[in-house]
């Protein structure tokens, strides 16, 4: 599976002054995969490192932090000396050890030439806790697969080098287009988890059997998640940011006006209905990574932080195809447009995973608006300034709410995102683009 990061990689790898990477992502979003994959293609040699089963070598990092020793020692563990200036060390699931996360900033100051990545589940969560270096290494962050690494995944060829050479002030082929739909709506059933993608993949002649195998492998990674916050967190706290994960969905199904609400803290724990009481177990799901917290901002103005209450946001999932399992809508009815106007709160939280999977510095924040009862999905700051994207589930794309907002703040320009081919509305300049394309942003190349 080809992914985008991939290319990222490679410019770190000849970036003057490298630092050790760092490399962030939810667990099972291709972590491990993609860096044995960026070491057997771009080095003569790389070496793996597993912090949670090479147990033995936790005692390499408890002497003291010198690269050198520690690379010695590694070297008779591999029984090969490692190279510094052509080889790729790999330190997976760093967390489990915190000496080798604080070691990385040793290895950037006496070791620069030597090129180290380190990955680990929950590091945005361990990264508050331990001795972190900052300042000293460079960070990347992998995101589940996007649509078009997923068609690229699923080998449609055709359709990406249309994607890709296409002239976005124009129409797609409509065969294409109708094409490029039905596929959508298998992405938002499958998502971009990898090993889901590849389940259905392994059975997709069969594709009613790939899509109840593709049930099965999402909710083993909910229970997984789950674990992995009964295990992180302490007790009682992982008893309130499990309830909060879930509620966070529950919630989103409950939504009925096309475009999920904000967050609400009753009911979520009993005896618990203020922010401040529910803000730390929001914290742990934001910096796990196992949401997408979107503000709401009362006015657009820039910076729009300034403008978005602490306590107002949206809460979505990191992967759109885990929220529709941990909703349990069948694949069958998601196919078969049969969800009636429950569909909003996916083609929302699809267009949210597929803004941020561009985002491979963790650096941005889309926003959403509500003002005086009209409301808009995202605000995306870019060079133009900030560009509304209103989202629409079906082929209706009227927007009271967007005029509303034209008629007041007077951006550049709009985006709608629906079920339609691509059309403009030159005298309101206002791009309309299918939900598909959401994660190519073809309004920033017009």
């Amino acid at each position: 599976m080809q992914r985008k990061l991939l290319t990222a990689l490679v410019k770190w790898q000849t970036k003057p002054n490298r630092k050790p990477l760092l490399l962030k992502g939810v667990r099972q979003v291709g972590k491990t995969y993609l860096l044995k994959q960026f070491g057997e293609d771009n080095f003569p040699n790389y070496y793996y490192i597993n912090f949670e089963s090479d147990l033995h070598l936790h005692k390499i990092f408890e002497k003291n932090l010198d690269p050198k020793r520690i690379l010695t020692e590694l070297s008779f563990n591999f029984g090969k000396d490692i190279n510094i200036e052509q080889d790729f060390l790999i330190f997976d699931e760093i967390q489990a050890c915190p000496a080798a996360l604080t070691s990385l900033k040793y290895f950037h100051e006496n070791c620069p030439k030597l090129a180290l990545a380190a990955a680990g589940s929950l590091l945005g969560v361990h990264l508050h806790s331990h001795s972190f270096p900052v300042g000293k290494v460079d960070m990347l962050k992998l995101h589940p697969m996007n649509f078009t690494e997923w068609l690229e995944a699923h080998q449609q060829d055709q359709l990406i080098h249309l994607l890709k050479q296409h002239d976005y002030n124009t129409a797609l082929p409509e065969l294409a287009h109708q094409q490029l739909w039905q596929l959508w709506k298998l992405y938002i059933t499958i998502g971009g988890m990898p090993e889901v993608v590849k389940t259905f993949l392994n059975k997709q002649n069969n594709p009613i059997a790939a899509l109840q195998e593709v049930r099965i492998k999402q909710h083993e990674i909910i229970v997984a998640y789950n674990s992995d916050i009964a295990k992180h967190a302490g007790k009682v706290n992982a008893m309130h940011i499990a309830r909060v994960w879930r509620s966070a969905a529950i919630q989103l199904a409950s939504t009925q006006n096309d475009m999920a609400d904000r967050f609400r803290f009753k009911d979520v724990i009993p005896g618990i209905d203020r922010y401040q009481r529910l803000a730390g177990a929001i914290d742990w799901l934001d910096a796990a990574d196992l949401i997408i917290k979107v503000p709401i901002a009362y006015t657009i103005e820039q910076p729009l932080k300034a403008y978005a209450k602490e306590s107002l946001f949206k809460l979505l999932y990191s992967d759109v195809g885990l929220l529709g399992a941990r909703c349990e809508i069948s694949p069958e009815t998601i196919m078969q447009d049969n969800y009636g106007g429950y569909k909003g709160y996916i083609a929302e939280n699809f267009v949210a995973q597929a803004l941020y999977s561009n985002d491979l510095h963790d650096m941005n924040t889309i926003f959403s608006w509500q003002e005086h009862r009209a409301e808009i999905e995202f605000l995306q700051t870019t060079d133009s300034g900030i560009i509304p994207i209103e989202v629409k589930a079906g082929t209706n794309t009227r927007a009271k709410s967007l005029e509303k907002l034209i008629n007041k703040y007077h951006p550049n320009y709009s985006v709608i995102l629906s079920a339609n081919n691509i059309s403009h509305d030159n005298d309101n300049k206002i791009y309309k683009f299918p939900l598909y394309l959401a994660s190519l942003q073809p309004w920033l190349m017009i």
